[in-house]
């Protein structure tokens, strides 16, 4: 029995650690694939190289290419932006957070949800007002974001400028 879980555990590593590309076929087509490309691919780009990579999942950067994530907040929004960042950073969702601060900031965020409300999150195009968890989660999952973050995956949210 031990061996056989001893088994199970190796081949779960090999899983984890295999290598991921993704390449322009010479029709143009996007491929994703464990296999290297052939000779004739353009954009090849790599991800996913296990548990000694430092970079992003594949499947967060292509989300963070799509949709980028930008939270909304202000000095006085203690405790729900708090829970706005625990739940992305719960997530491993990299994202930019714009504190209010300047009249320009606050004209942007009015053009998005109608008013100066915060937190706010915008997925894309997409924006949900105020923290509710399953408006963000929905947001994050019909992006394409992970639902939970990847172990050893560090906090992101830097403040923009």
């Amino acid at each position: 029995m031990r061996y056989l879980l001893l088994l199970c555990l190796v081949a779960i590593h090999g899983v984890a650690v295999a290598q991921t590309y993704r390449w322009v076929d010479k029709n143009g087509r996007t491929i994703i694939s464990d296999s290297p490309p052939p000779g004739q691919a353009r954009n090849l780009a790599t991800a996913g190289q296990g548990e000694n990579s430092d970079s992003q999942p594949f499947a967060v950067k292509i989300a963070a290419e799509n949709y980028p994530v930008t939270l909304y907040t202000s000095a006085e929004c203690v405790a729900e932006c708090k829970q706005a960042r625990e739940l992305l950073n719960g997530r491993g969702v990299p994202f930019t957070e714009k504190m209010l601060q300047r009249q320009e900031d606050i004209d942007e965020l009015k053009k998005i949800v109608g008013e100066a409300f915060v937190p706010t999150i915008r997925v894309g195009k997409q924006s949900s007002r105020g923290f509710d968890a399953g408006a963000y989660n929905n947001l994050l999952d019909l992006a394409g974001y992970p639902k939970t973050a990847l172990p050893g995956s560090k906090p992101s949210g830097g403040m923009s400028k």
